[in-house]
């Protein structure tokens, strides 16, 4: 297991936290913000006092789409007309809002899909080299 307190801020490190089955972003020690972007410096009060932070992978639903007109990546993964794919935006147990792929739920039939839904972090391989963010129905 790596040291998190050296690895650098930068999205390189994020997708390693990952691959490592880590969902990881910084919190500034200044001001408390946490972000869900590996980032040096803070958004909010922009110190260079961070610091890495592991999120719960726990979340909520706040809106999504399904798609079905597919980029040429998730046409080769079976996605389509016929079979599309949702993507949401889910608003972390510890405050940050992040936009992910929503799995496990009936995109044909999207009225099914409730915002609120109580979300778990699945982190799945689109590619060999980049993870990619996706969460489940708890």
């Amino acid at each position: 297991m790596s040291d998190n307190t050296t690895k650098e801020f930068t999205a390189a490190s994020f997708y390693e936290y990952l691959k490592e089955g880590k969902f990881m972003g910084v919190r500034c020690g200044a001001c408390g913000q946490l972000a869900v972007e590996a980032r040096a410096i803070c958004q909010k009060c922009h110190s260079t006092d961070v610091a890495w932070a592991e999120f719960s992978g726990k979340g909520q639903l706040a809106t999504f789409t399904c798609i079905s007109i597919v980029p040429q990546s998730m046409a080769e993964k079976g996605y389509g007309r016929s079979n599309p794919y949702c993507s949401g935006i889910v608003i972390l147990d510890e405050g940050p809002r992040i936009s992910a792929r929503i799995l496990d739920v009936d995109t044909l039939n999207p009225q099914r899909i409730k915002i609120g839904t109580k979300l778990q972090l699945d982190i799945e391989d689109l590619s060999e080299n980049t993870p990619a963010l996706a969460f489940r129905p708890e």
